[in-house]
Parts: structure tokens; C-alpha cells; sequence
């Protein structure tokens, strides 16, 4: 419709000037040089006053029509429709015309559809992630998708411009939660909860440069476990070590090691080095990108970007390169610079009992105490966390990858966490502290990974039980009949769309789709109240009274489970 108006107010227009421009020519009156003059300089001098173009009434009443005025009024009116058709076209101009075919459709960047197959994937883990979670007793909670600016703001160190703003509305400056850790400290703050072990399972939001392949998304899932409350050392701490090595075992997605360090130690690290305090926190930052960036490159960074003495920063080279297990926190205790650093001394101490716990839990295989982690976020004040894939063994041959040589390298975090004592007082009215710990799982790196492993598999992406067929015409109202039952019976089941399909098509439709059981109606086997029972995978065929029918499948399916 608009693109008619804007067709026809073109066309107007077009006609209106051509017009305009022949009668005033006819006239002998059409000055080219001038032909763009204001309509109300025209009108001032048609009616008498001063040398007109358009007539030569100047000497003469004011009123009086000759036949160049009638040119004039024509080219006035004209003019004046012209003035409306030029506003309607800017106004439509400034309208975004619907069903624009010129549209490139595409998802926005960093962002991904789902088909069946991958969300049928995507739900199982998240299912398998949530029982685990439960079964260390958390409880679920919801917060908004979006919060005040002010809350997110200062919280995420040199990530906080990764956070996505929204614009101002009614009177509140917002943004897109960029984790779930903090929306969980503005919670507990709030609602003045002292103790809570909780899970969370939901959207966050970055601006970060995606790698689709790798499962780096601008809109992507996250799993939190957080353990909020007052309790001994290290006891919390060792169950969210616990919970992720559950949950990257039980999703079998390869060979994983979990880096252990703590932020005090890194603070008595920094001091010990000649760090000033004010750049304890950039300056973790810089050792946080260990793990994708040689350590030359993050050298360069802290002394060009960071201001960082060269001295200083080969120093701080020689902690990040170490790690090990209680040998290593045996090592740093017998340190002649960390021995008189109070906060080194206590994140030693923190370790040793860690490392303790972890191993009664039968984690020591499973865990490393690296002092090349930092977890570049702000808010962390203790223990800190961070578990990595390792690669698939890479043959090396001709110079290349082959099989005379193998070598496993990391390909990524797939979780990380760690203690945050001080956040949650930030948003308490009375400033009260709630030390919490915690972890968050990336499940869409874990999907991406599971994902590229099952291409070639055929995933299920309906959960039916039965599938009600018909060996010939004019079975459909009975179909639905016994299709009904199934329902009330709580069976999940499904028939074909059709009143007389083929029986073949039925049955490879159950072949395809994987679903377990046939339920085949013929009039012969109705005549006698029975039906049979097809096993799909086996081809194996029963006769089943059709009252017992619902009773036999659920039997069936808690056998073969």
C-alpha cells in the first residue's frame, strides 16, 4: 500500500512540473533563471504591486483578472498541492515500508537458531546438569533478563564494556545481565537471605567477538551452582570443584583438568613482585590471558598498556609459570618473598586444605594448582577455579599432524568460578556480608563439542512411546479411539495424519523416527478385541488385549529401560 502512495505521489508530482513549465512558457512568461522564486513574491506582485512577471496590471486596480492572472492562480494552486504531495512523501520516507523484500534475513551477530535435532541435544544436557545440581540440594531461582546499569556497573574489571546497554526507559538506565553471579548477589542482598545453596539456568548476554564453532556466543546459556552462608573453610569450595567434575564427567565430553589458584596468593604474588596495589587488579588481568597468549605477549602488555617495570614483570613471570599439587603449595610456603605477606600466607593455607578436601572427594587426578590462573572478573576475593578441556591426541606425519607423534593441547574453559565474600554486600541497605562461592558450567562450548561428535548420529527429537497404525482402509475413527485411550493412559503417542495411509509408510515412519512401538489395527484382530504389538527394532509381533494394551507398553518400556 505504501509503496502505491509513494508510486502515484511520484507520478503527481512529475505531472503537476510539466504542466507548470508549458503553461508558463506558452505564456511568455517562464523565467528558467528564476523559475524557483517564492510563492509569495509571485503573489505580492500579481496583484499590482511592483513590476509583475505574470501581468501588466501594476498601474491598475489591484483585483482586476487579465488573462496571464488566471496562469498565475493555476500555478499557485499547483504549486500548493505540489507543497502536500512533497510532505506526504517524506513523511512515507521516514515510515518503514512492510514486507520489505529487499530485507537480508539473518540471525544478529553472535546469535544461532536451534532445529529439533540440536534443541533435543541442548535440553538433555541441561536436564543431565540439573539433576546433579539437585543432587547436591540446590534449589532454583529467576531473575530479570535485564537490571539497573548501576548494578552491573564496576563489577566485571576490563570486561564491564562487553556489557550490552539499553536504552533509557521511563527514567531507568538498564542493561543485559552479563552473568548470572551478580543478579544472584543483588538477590540475596535484597532479600536480606543469609544462606541459600541455589542453581540457576539461563540467557546472559555479551558484546564479546564470537567464535560460533568454538561455542563463543553474544547470547548464550549459563548453569550456576552458588553456595551462599557463613560456614568453615573450604568446605563450600570442595563441593563446587565436586559438582563440575561431576558434571564434565557424566557429559563424557573428553579428557578435562581443573586449574585450582587463589586471589589472595595472587595479591601476595603481585606485592612480593613490586606490584603497586592500585594495579593488582589490571595486572591480573594481563596473567588472566595466560591461557590463550604466550606469556611474552602478556609481558609486553603489562609494561606498554600497563606501565609495568620490565624487572617487575619478569618476576611475576616466575610464580605464573609454576604449578602442581601439595609439593607446589609445600614449595611457596618456604618462600623467603611470600613468607612475610599476610594475604599469601592465608591463600597458601586455603590451598593446602583445598587440595586436602578434593583429594577425600578422589579429585586429585582431576585437579591442578596452577598460578598462571587469575579469572579476570572483579568481584572474586578467594579461591578461584577454572576447568579446561584437553584436545583429542593430534598425530603428527611429514612435518605435519601425524601418527608417529602425539601431543594434547587445551582447547578451552568449559567452567570457572570461585569465592566472592564481598559482592553481595554491595547491595544489602546495611552493607551486611554474605560470603558465597560458586561455579558456572559453559554449557554451549560443551554443546558445540557434543554436537560436532554426533553429526553422524540420528538424535531423537520427540519423546512418542507408540505409534497407533492401521493395516488397511477404513480404520481411522477406530485409530483415534484407541489413539484416545493411550492419551488418557498417559502413554505418549501419535497416529498418521491420514484416513487410509500405507502400512509400509507407517512403519518405516516409526523406523526413522526411533519410535520404540507399533500398535497395528486390523479388522480380523479387532473382531476378537485384540491388536498387535510391533517392536520396532526387533520386528517382533504379540497380540494384546485392547483393554490391556496402555498396561503391556508401559511394562514393556520400564523392561527395556
Amino acid at each position: 500500500m505504501l509503496s502505491q502512495i509513494r508510486s502515484r505521489g511520484t507520478v503527481a508530482i512529475t505531472t503537476l512540473h510539466r504542466s507548470l513549465t508549458r503553461s508558463a512558457i506558452a505564456a511568455g512568461r517562464f523565467d528558467r533563471a528564476n523559475s524557483s522564486s517564492a510563492i509569495e513574491d509571485r503573489r505580492f506582485k500579481a496583484l499590482g504591486h511592483g513590476n509583475c512577471r505574470f501581468c501588466t496590471c501594476a498601474n491598475t486596480a489591484p483585483f482586476q483578472l487579465k488573462a496571464n492572472d488566471k496562469i498565475f492562480h493555476q500555478i499557485t494552486q499547483i504549486d500548493e498541492e505540489v507543497a502536500k504531495l512533497l510532505a506526504l512523501k517524506a513523511k512515507l520516507q521516514d515510515e518503514p515500508e512492510r514486507g520489505n523484500k529487499n530485507i537480508t534475513l539473518k540471525t544478529p551477530k553472535g546469535t544461532r537458531d536451534y532445529g529439533p535435532e540440536a534443541m533435543a541435544l541442548r535440553l538433555d544436557i541441561l536436564e543431565r546438569v540439573k539433576t546433579i545440581f539437585k543432587k547436591h540440594g540446590a534449589e532454583t531461582i529467576d531473575t530479570p533478563v535485564f537490571e539497573l546499569k548501576e548494578v552491573l556497573t564496576g563489577k566485571y574489571g576490563e570486561d564491564s564494556k562487553l556489557i550490552y546497554d539499553l536504552k533509557d526507559q521511563g527514567g531507568e538506565i538498564l542493561a543485559l545481565r552479563y552473568d548470572l553471579t551478580v543478579p544472584f548477589a543483588r538477590f540475596v542482598g535484597m532479600g536480606n537471605v543469609f544462606n541459600i545453596r541455589r542453581y540457576h539456568i539461563a540467557k546472559v548476554y555479551r558484546r564479546d567477538n564470537p567464535a560460533m564453532t568454538r561455542g563463543r556466543y553474544r547470547e548464550f546459556y549459563q548453569c550456576d551452582f552458588d553456595i551462599a552462608g557463613t560456614y568453615d573453610p573450604m568446605l563450600p569450595d570442595a563441593e563446587c570443584v565436586k559438582v563440575v567434575t561431576e558434571i564434565l564427567t557424566e557429559l563424557d565430553i573428553g579428557e578435562f583438568v581443573v586449574k585450582l589458584n587463589h586471589r589472595k596468593l595472587l595479591d601476595g604474588m603481585f606485592e612480593a613482585c613490586g606490584v603497586p596495589a592500585d594495579k593488582f587488579r589490571t595486572i591480573c588481568s594481563s596473567v588472566d590471558k595466560l591461557d590463550k597468549t604466550p606469556w611474552e605477549e602478556v609481558r609486553k602488555e603489562m609494561m606498554d598498556e600497563k606501565g609495568l617495570d620490565g624487572e617487575i614483570a619478569d618476576r611475576i613471570g616466575e610464580y605464573v609459570r609454576m604449578n602442581g599439587g601439595a609439593e607446589l603449595v609445600d614449595k611457596l610456603a618456604e618462600d623467603e618473598k611470600l613468607k612475610n605477606i599476610k594475604s599469601a600466607i592465608e591463600g597458601i593455607e586455603d590451598m593446602r586444605l583445598l587440595l586436602q578436601y578434593c583429594e577425600i572427594f578422589g579429585l586429585k587426578d582431576k585437579i591442578v594448582f596452577d598460578l598462571s590462573l587469575a579469572r579476570g572478573l572483579d568481584y572474586y576475593t578467594g579461591v578461584i577455579y577454572e576447568a579446561v578441556l584437553k584436545a583429542e591426541p593430534l598425530p603428527v606425519e611429514n612435518g605435519k599432524k601425524g601418527k608417529d607423534k602425539e601431543e594434547e593441547v587445551s582447547v578451552g574453559s568449559v567452567a570457572g568460578g570461585g569465592r566472592y565474600d564481598n559482592l553481595v554486600g554491595m547491595f544489602n541497605p546495611k552493607r551486611k556480608q554474605v560470603p558465597c562461592v560458586g561455579v558456572s558450567i559453559g554449557v554451549e562450548r560443551i554443546f558445540s563439542i557434543l554436537e560436532a561428535k554426533n553429526q553422524q548420529k540420528k538424535i531423537r527429537t520427540t519423546e512418542i512411546e507408540a505409534y497407533v497404525a492401521s493395516a488397511h482402509k477404513g480404520l481411522h475413527l477406530k485409530r483415534m479411539e484407541v489413539l484416545n485411550k493411550l492419551w488418557d493412559a498417559g502413554i505418549k503417542a501419535e497416529h498418521p495424519y491420514k484416513q487410509n495411509p500405507k502400512l509400509l509408510a507407517q512403519l518405516q515412519y516409526c523406523e526413522e523416527n526411533q519410535i520404540p512401538y507399533a500398535v497395528v489395527l486390523g479388522d480380523g484382530e479387532l473382531s476378537r478385541g485384540v491388536v498387535k504389538l510391533r517392536e520396532i527394532s526387533s520386528r517382533k509381533e504379540d497380540e494384546v488385549p485392547v483393554e490391556n494394551l496402555a498396561e503391556e507398553i508401559r511394562k514393556r518400556l520400564t523392561t527395556t529401560v
